[in-house]
Formats: structure tokens, C-alpha cells, sequence
């Protein structure tokens, strides 16, 4: 059997869903009225109580339940308490129910009391009774190694790994509450690590004992200055040296479109001759465009305009509380409005189009709409960092559930757009350990500020989010991860990423905490197409700004065509050669092998673009 027919066998069916029975016609006026019995009929399963009329008040009693919800969310930053709540619950039951699992843990404390007596009784400082994970540099510095230190970092080593223990392989406890108890145990345990103290890091008391405690005059300054600026609404200190348009966001180019939405950005040529096929970058709209266009030196724009291709770019209006009511299907139809400008401006001639994060998420739901409307507008479809399907998002999925959606619906509809601060909460507890608890050592401990650069600027440089979108958002992808199965619907139809028939490139990171690898490697399974796969280091953003020459990187690649068995990830992996540098040539090199040859540069716009802004536009200056 072909993998296409294995992958369709994958897609539930799309039954049309039961509609009622049309009305029957009215009674004229002059019909007389039927009688009335007082015989109850049976009441549908289905449909519960709501048959019946609200009860006066219940309105008012639900706008009670709205206003509480939505004032605990802002207070929360929009993270639900109930769901953890009910996970913790579920997690203490199970494990109060099972003794076995509890002598085990009684067991492993007193093996690792043992192991930490045996330490402190003389044990060799370079033989610790427990080592870090990889990734845990918290205590890799040698004033770690020496007494007493060496047994404080030791010892709650020991304890995170208790809890690690003691919050896993709960018989009977779903793997999604097990995730949801173990988070929330590390995030109190990165709180109270002893990195974190002024008397239980070593390196900060020589720090402090050098410095005479000029440090900590320097932190404090640092944490009022920082506090000052948060509660003005003003960008992190040194974000002002990259502003977009001069310092980042710098390629040169026109907008040549402009919707309320949107603006289309088509950027000057750089060589005399280009790729007859443009490109179409779709970013995502969580932050501003330009993480493909940063500094001069890292933007994959002029990259890629210096490579010889006409390059166009989405650049995504900043919400606010009028736009309450933007839905998906509005994000859709922008990307058909991009299009439809480009046709004007290059006509009869297909397009390349590539999709970051969201943007590809949206770019695979339009490519699989044009695909069932057989629209052959597109050439290749390219996807960045992108989940098609979201059975397993990572740690993500912690944060998105019934509970934790429904909560958050009550603060976007109370002010009508998930605020940046909101969505930067939940990106930051994933990583709390670098982004918060690091930062807060270095920078108020320490005193040492961490110097600002374009990524970290355009990362401060966030966006809203409309309230119906992003509900639409996290109920039919994340909730019902309707796109995978083929029950996303556009214009009222469900589209299926089977039926694109395009040619794919893909590229994933290997430290990708937003879209992980294994999930975003699962369009092998959902496309009947040939899948190039790029799987590069770094995260979801530095692994995506990977330009040539920048040290340390390095990537594999294949290609699948759509008649090959599949292989699994981990298998794929194994199997595929390691290679140095940056993963940038292999995409030009991927886009001119499906293009049709060079010519002249297209004219910049249709004829109107007197009246739109030189490149990046207004649309990425709103706050």
C-alpha cells in the first residue's frame, strides 16, 4: 500500500453535521389556535434543559460569572487556576490510592538521604552523589564544588528528583494531568533553587564580597528602572537602538497594499536579474514580522532578495479592543488579499509561499483551501517552525485546556484582545529557569544587565491578539486539532492537508519549546506530497535566524518523496547525516530547483503605491 493511502486512512470522516427539519409553515391569523394539553413531552438527552425558556436573572447571574473570571485572569495573567487545581486534586487521589508507589518514594528518599550522608562524610568533590541535567548550568561553576555549597546544590538536586518521581508514573492518572503536576512542582522548586538566594550561591557572595556590595546597589537600580518601565508600558532598556525601519526591519522596499489587516511589503531587487517566481513570507501575528528581517547582517529578506528573488511580506496590523471580532477566517482572507496584489503586480505566474510559526499554521489551512477550490496559485508552500497538527504541542498543551480556554475567553472578551503581557507570561514559565530565574540573578544579584540585542528587542516588540481569533484559534487547533483530521472548515467546507500537492519544505529546531520537532515532523503523515524536512539547532526563534556563517550551527536534511514509507522521527534522526553551517542555502537551493528560470525584476506595486510608506510600513510601528 502507497503512503497516501495509508495517510488517508488517518482523516476521520467529515459527516455533514444533523441539521433540524425545516419549520413547518405558521398558522395564519385566522386558523384557530390549538389546544393546549398539559401532558409533558420527553425532553431530548442531548439537549438537557436548554429547550426550556432562561429564568429571569440568569443573564445577569452569567455576566456575575464573567466579571469575576475575567478579574481573576487578569490578576492570574490569564493562567487558569481551576484546571490546575483539578489536576493537582486528581494527582493527590491517585497517589493516596496507591501504596505501592508511595513505599517506593519512601524507599528512593532514604537510598538518597543515604547517597547525600555518604557525600558529606568525605566523598570526593569531583564524584557528586547527583549531576545536573545537560541542559541545568545553574551549578557548573567551580565555588559550586566546595563545601557546604557542593551539598546544598546536591541535596535539592535530590529533591527535584523526588518530585519528579512522585509526580510520574501515577497509576490510573492521565499523562496530561501527570505533565500538568510535574510542571507546576519544577516551577516551585526553580523559585526556591538555591541559585536564586544571596546567601546560597556562592557566586554571587564572591560577587558581592569583591565588589563590596556595589552589586547589589546596582541590581536594585536595575530592578526599579525595569519595574519603572513595565508598569509605564515602555520597552526593555536598550530596545530604543533597534528601531525597526533603521536598525532592524532595514531592507529596502515598498508596501504596495494595504487592508485594514495588513500591509503588503514588496522589497527592492538586489541583483539585475530574479526568479521569475516570487515569494511570500507570511509571519506570524503573535509578534511583529520582522524576526525574518532583523539586522542587515541575520535577515533571511535580504537573503534572499540578494539571492535573486522577488520577495513580498506580510507585515500584520496591531490589534486593539475595535477589533474584537477578527476571526481566522479574516486572517485567511488577508493572505488571499496578499496574493490577489502580487498577481496584479506579477501576473499568471505561480508563487512561492512561506509560512512562520502561526503564519505557517494559517499558510497550510489557505494551501489546503486552494488545493480543494483548485486554486493552483502556488508553486511550493515552505513552513518555518510550524505545527499542523497539535495532539502533542509540548508543553504548551499545559497551558490549553476546556478550563484554561474558557477562562481566558472571560479576560479577551472583557477587554478584547489577549494583551502582550498576558502571552508573554505563559512563553516565559516554560523556560523560567533562563528567562526569569537566570535573568533575575544576573541582572538584580549580579548587577550585570544583559546587553540588548536585536532578537531580545524584537521579542519585547510583542502584538495583541483579537479575542475572537485567538479563541478560534486555541479551540480548533489546539482543543480539536481539527486541521489534522480534516474537520477545519473555511468558507464553510473542511479542508484536508491531503490535498495538497505542492511541494513542501519544512524546517524545525532541535531546542523548539513551542513547536517541538516530533509534533511538527507529523506532516509527513498528514501530506501526500515530497516533504523536504530540515531539522536545525537552536529554538523556535534562533534556530529560524540562522544565517551563513553563524557559528556553531549545524542541520540535516532529507527528502521524502510521497510514495515513501515513513519513517519514524526518532529513526529519521539516527539515519540522517549531521551537517555544519546554516540551513539558509539549502532553502534557495530547494526554491530554484521548483522554479521556472530568472527574468526581469517586476515593477515595484501596481501603479498606486504613491500614497503607501517606504518599507516596514506604519503597521509595525503601532504599539
Amino acid at each position: 500500500m502507497s503512503k497516501s493511502k495509508k495517510k488517508r486512512s488517518k482523516h476521520k470522516s467529515n459527516v455533514s453535521p444533523i441539521r433540524p427539519e425545516a419549520a413547518p409553515d405558521l398558522p395564519s391569523a385566522d386558523t384557530p389556535a390549538p389546544r393546549i394539553t398539559l401532558t409533558p413531552e420527553p425532553v431530548p438527552p442531548e439537549l438537557g434543559l436548554r429547550c426550556c425558556s432562561p429564568e429571569p436573572g440568569s443573564h445577569r447571574l452569567e455576566n456575575l460569572d464573567h466579571a469575576i473570571k475575567a478579574q481573576l485572569a487578569h490578576l492570574t495573567l490569564g493562567v487558569s487556576p481551576f484546571g490546575m487545581s483539578s489536576s493537582i486534586f486528581n494527582w493527590w487521589m491517585h497517589l493516596a490510592a496507591s501504596p505501592g508507589k508511595q513505599m517506593e518514594l519512601m524507599e528512593k528518599t532514604m537510598r538518597r538521604a543515604t547517597r547525600l550522608a555518604m557525600a558529606a562524610g568525605g566523598q570526593k568533590q569531583s564524584d557528586p552523589c547527583i549531576l545536573p541535567l545537560p541542559l541545568d548550568q545553574r551549578f557548573d561553576a567551580t565555588e559550586w564544588q566546595r563545601w557546604p555549597f557542593d551539598l546544598i546544590y546536591q541535596n535539592f538536586l535530590l529533591t527535584q528528583q523526588w518530585w519528579y518521581d512522585a509526580t510520574n508514573d501515577i497509576d490510573g492518572l492521565s499523562r496530561r494531568d501527570e505533565q500538568v503536576v510535574s510542571f507546576i512542582t519544577r516551577q516551585m522548586l526553580d523559585m526556591m533553587s538555591p541559585s536564586n538566594g544571596l546567601w546560597t550561591n556562592p557566586e554571587v557572595i564572591a560577587h558581592t564580597t569583591k565588589e563590596q556590595g556595589a552589586n547589589l546597589v546596582r541590581g536594585w537600580q536595575n530592578l526599579l528602572q525595569d519595574w519603572e518601565r513595565s508598569a509605564a508600558g515602555q520597552p526593555p532598556a536598550g530596545a530604543e537602538d533597534f528601531l525597526p525601519g533603521r536598525d532592524v526591519a532595514a531592507t529596502p522596499g515598498k508596501v504596495v497594499y494595504r487592508s485594514h489587516l495588513m500591509e503588503l511589503i514588496q522589497y527592492a531587487p538586489q541583483t539585475g536579474t530574479t526568479v521569475s517566481e516570487p515569494i511570500l513570507i507570511v509571519p506570524a501575528w503573535i509578534m511583529k514580522y520582522y524576526i525574518l528581517d532583523l539586522s542587515p547582517d541575520n535577515s533571511l529578506v535580504r537573503y534572499l532578495t540578494r539571492q535573486g528573488f522577488t520577495v513580498f511580506m506580510i507585515s500584520w496590523r496591531n490589534p486593539d479592543a475595535d477589533d474584537r471580532d477578527l476571526g481566522m477566517s479574516d486572517y485567511l482572507d488577508a493572505v488571499g488579499a496578499a496574493l490577489d496584489a502580487i498577481g496584479a503586480s506579477v501576473p499568471d505566474t505561480p508563487v512561492h509561499a512561506i509560512g512562520y510559526c502561526l503564519g505557517g499554521t494559517l499558510l497550510s489551512a489557505k494551501a489546503a483551501q486552494m488545493a480543494r477550490d483548485h486554486d493552483d496559485r502556488l508553486k511550493t508552500v515552505s513552513l518555518l517552525a510550524t505545527q499542523v497538527d497539535f495532539e502533542d504541542p509540548g508543553e504548551l498543551q499545559l497551558f490549553i485546556s476546556e478550563s484554561a480556554v474558557s477562562y481566558l475567553e472571560h479576560m479577551m472578551r472583557d477587554q478584547g484582545y489577549l494583551d502582550t503581557k498576558q502571552m508573554a507570561g505563559a512563553f516565559q514559565l516554560l523556560r523560567s529557569t533562563d528567562l526569569i530565574w537566570s535573568r533575575y540573578v544576573h541582572e538584580y544579584l549580579m548587577g550585570r544587565p544583559q546587553p540588548m540585542f536585536d532578537l531580545m528587542a524584537w521579542n519585547a516588540d510583542a502584538t495583541r491578539m483579537p479575542y475572537r481569533m485567538h479563541s478560534e484559534y486555541l479551540r480548533s487547533f489546539y482543543l480539536n486539532d481539527e486541521l489534522s483530521q480534516g474537520q477545519y472548515q473555511v468558507d464553510g467546507r473542511p479542508v484536508a492537508l491531503s490535498d495538497i500537492s505542492v511541494p513542501m519544505f519544512c524546517v524545525s529546531t532541535t531546542g523548539d519549546h513551542v513547536a517541538p520537532w516530533q509534533s511538527v515532523y507529523k506532516l509527513h503523515l498528514l501530506t501526500d506530497t515530497d516533504v523536504t524536512f530540515v531539522l536545525t539547532s537552536g529554538g523556535h526563534n534562533a534556530g529560524i535566524v540562522s544565517e551563513p556563517g553563524h557559528a556553531g550551527r549545524s542541520y540535516q536534511i532529507s527528502i521524502a518523496s510521497h510514495d515513501d514509507n515513513y519513517v519514524p522521527p526518532e529513526d529519521w534522526r539516527t539515519q540522517t547525516a549531521l551537517q555544519d553551517g546554516s540551513w539558509w542555502p539549502e532553502l534557495v537551493t530547494w526554491l530554484r530547483s521548483h522554479s521556472s528560470g530568472e527574468g526581469k525584476p517586476p515593477a515595484m506595486g501596481t501603479g498606486d503605491g504613491s500614497a503607501l510608506p517606504d518599507a516596514p510600513g506604519s503597521y509595525v510601528l503601532q504599539r
